[in-house]
């Protein structure tokens, strides 16, 4: 063990903890990973397991409040917790260069070794993370560390092309590709630590700006589902997975849909949570309810690390919040509904049923109407939908975080944009457990197309809340990897999943399925304005259909974590949709700012100040009008040490390429350290 030993006292917790801030880790090619430790103070007379969590996003700042929310707890109770800052992140050597490299993963399989020959340890490791740190640890698992024995994901997928913050359903997320690489180029540029580094800090700092590069470029190269995304996707070879793995997620996380799919494909012992939550951890989520998941997470890491025989193997496979119907708004403190335990995924107790769409336009539902749907005399059996370039902006981010302005609003300013099949009043409660799928005959007047389908809960009073939605790029119907042009006017059959949800539809309200050829500022608009013809005697949206039972108690203990001290600064955060009537620009904000101070040793504080925001842009009737601008800024100081990191991205188009602009400054106190734009095209790949 190394030096920058803090001693605290956990007196609540089984075993005393220490912490040790600061310590080295090296690689087999001489790279030194940066770690901070929590364990119990005897665990060289008692070892103790170790649990590894593995991140980009620096040990002693950015994750600084939820690691020591987290870490003590598990070490009090009989665990060695190790956070390390990845290769080229934080105080780590080295340099990163995209997310989830092959360099990337064997440093966290050599971590794990170094980990379970510790003195302290008994030889068994288990990795846990929430989103990067979820995505990694399963990754990992997979490359099968004798060592690891146990996984607990968090906000994750076992597909980087369906769920990641790059591409839905084929289409370029618009809200998320440019803003995600913006953050990341803001996160990389950080400088490490002086109480680390000491002098040498600002000549590291400046060796890792020249080298760091801005992911998008890459991201961008890659428009289809090509070996790039299968790297890293467990889903190639779920068998490759050995160890035990717990997962959770929430209902408004974009990474929910993986769960269900995990559950499903993984063949170790395996357990899903999905609550109401955003992209957060359960136990100090939002929505809530919130629940003990550290109780959780430990009962996990007793059985399978510390071989005690509780039998949590034996319990349901899955646990699942059933949100009740709500009037919709950005954003909920908590969302009413009912947990239910399934046995196993898929469940005995879901069956998918059709939601047929017919041409009055409605909705007939159930198992009776599989076959197709006799036309009345008279009635129009095709109906057409055009591109209103800004419908979609009423339903919030793709990835909700819990934020003021997340969540989807009042759907009936984006319904009126779109070709809506409203079912008749429910007679009776229908609970939605699962991953909807849509089933459409269509037809596009051009050879590049979207289409987009949101099912909305619409209230007696017009109300209208979304459930979920989906998107499929038409080129990409039989094959995200191979994708082909449509023939305009030639009808196509296509099948798509939508996002899983947990949802109950009450009496007297009705289902909406919802479809348009657009959906901003959540994905990029095809090249040109599409029409597209729905043949709705063909078309129906399989719904996940819960039977009644299964309803259990709150399955959870009450919230618990580490206490720890800091001061948040001022925090504001703000979602503004606009319209310009003059000129038919309809303009989306995403802005937030807050951070902390943090206590440190010497009376001195740690300040952390980040600020970003998002604007989207698009105009009437021009696809080719599209603009996405992103900026951060990060304000990092100690005493006289200052530093401030600006990052800033946009991206436009034509009708044949993407366009982008980004950049990355830095400075200590009022001296420009570095400065760097890069500018790039690319051509569209049947996106």
């Amino acid at each position: 063990m190394t030096d920058l030993i803090r001693d605290r006292e956990w007196a609540s917790f089984p075993r005393s903890v220490e912490e040790v801030s600061h310590t080295w880790i090296p690689m087999p090619d001489g790279t030194r990973l940066a770690a901070r430790i929590w364990l119990p103070t005897d665990s060289v007379e008692r070892p103790v397991p170790g649990i590894l969590e593995f991140l980009p996003y620096r040990k002693n700042d950015g994750t600084s409040l939820r690691d020591s929310r987290n870490a003590p707890y598990f070490a009090g109770h009989g665990y060695a917790v190790v956070r390390v800052d990845i290769r080229g992140t934080g105080d780590s050597e080295g340099v990163l260069l995209d997310e989830y490299t092959q360099t990337e993963l064997d440093d966290g399989v050599a971590t794990i070794a170094w980990i379970a020959a510790q003195d302290w340890c008994t030889g068994k490791v288990g990795i846990m993370g929430i989103s990067w740190g979820g995505f990694n640890g399963l990754q990992i698992a997979a490359l099968q560390p004798p060592e690891l024995a146990a996984v607990v994901s968090l906000c994750s997928t076992d597909d980087r092309y369906a769920d990641d913050v790059h591409y839905f359903g084929g289409q370029l997320l618009a809200d998320q590709q440019l803003s995600w690489a913006t953050t990341m180029l803001a996160f990389d540029a950080r400088p490490p630590d002086p109480i680390v580094w000491g002098e040498d800090w600002l000549a590291v700092w400046r060796k890792r700006l020249e080298e760091i590069p801005p992911f998008i470029e890459t991201w961008m190269q890659h428009q289809r589902r090509d070996e790039f995304w299968q790297h890293g996707s467990v889903c190639e070879d779920p068998t490759a997975i050995r160890a035990p793995v717990l997962l959770a997620g929430g209902w408004h996380d974009a990474y929910r849909d993986a769960i269900l799919r995990m559950l499903a494909s993984l063949e170790v012992p395996r357990r899903g949570v999905i609550g109401p939550w955003a992209h957060l951890w359960p136990h100090f989520a939002v929505p809530g309810p919130r629940v003990g998941f550290l109780q959780e997470a430990l009962r996990w890491w007793d059985r399978w690390l510390k071989e005690e025989q509780n039998g949590i193997e034996d319990e349901p496979m899955l646990l699942s919040w059933v949100q009740d119907s709500a009037s919709p708004r950005a954003y909920y403190a908590h969302r009413p509904g009912r947990w239910v335990a399934d046995p196993s995924w898929p469940s005995p107790h879901v069956t998918m049923l059709p939601a047929r769409l017919t041409s009055r336009p409605g909705v007939e539902l159930g198992a009776e109407h599989v076959g197709r749907r006799a036309t009345a005399a008279g009635e129009s059996t095709t109906l057409t939908i055009g591109s209103a370039q800004a419908h979609g902006v009423a339903g919030g981010r793709s990835a909700a975080y819990g934020t003021a302005y997340d969540l989807a609003v009042d759907q009936r300013a984006d319904d009126g944009s779109a070709l809506c099949f409203d079912s008749a009043p429910l007679t009776e409660p229908l609970d939605i457990l699962g991953i909807p799928e849509a089933e459409l005959e269509l037809t596009a007047d051009q050879t590049q197309a979207m289409v987009a389908v949101r099912v909305v809960d619409v209230a007696p009073d017009g109300a209208a809340t979304l459930v979920t939605r989906g998107v499929l790029n038409l080129t990409h119907r039989d094959s995200h990897e191979h994708p082909e042009v449509l023939q305009p006017g030639r009808s196509v059959q296509v099948r798509f999943p939508l996002h899983a949800v947990g949802y109950q539809v009450p009496v007297g309200h009705r289902l909406r399925f919802a479809l348009a050829p657009t959906l901003w500022p959540t994905v990029w608009p095809a090249p040109a304005p599409v029409t597209l013809t729905i043949h709705p005697e063909h078309s129906r949206v399989w719904m996940p259909i819960r039977a009644p039972g299964g309803e259990t108690e709150f399955p959870f203990p009450e919230p618990e974590q580490a206490r720890f001290d800091h001061r948040p600064l001022d925090a504001a955060e703000r979602g503004i949709v606009t319209r310009d009537l003059a000129t038919g620009v309809t303009t989306v904000v995403y802005e937030e700012k807050g951070g902390f101070l943090l206590p440190l040793d010497g009376g001195e504080e740690l300040r952390s100040a980040p600020w970003e925001r998002d604007t989207f842009e698009i105009q009437d009737e021009e696809p080719t009008s599209a603009r996405a601008v992103s900026e951060r800024r990060i304000d990092l100081s100690r005493g006289d040490w200052c530093t401030r990191v600006e990052a800033f991205g946009e991206m436009t188009c034509s009708s044949d390429a993407f366009h982008v602009t980004t950049s990355v400054t830095t400075w200590t106190g009022t001296e420009q350290v570095f400065t760097r734009e890069w500018s790039f095209s690319f051509p569209r790949d049947h996106t």
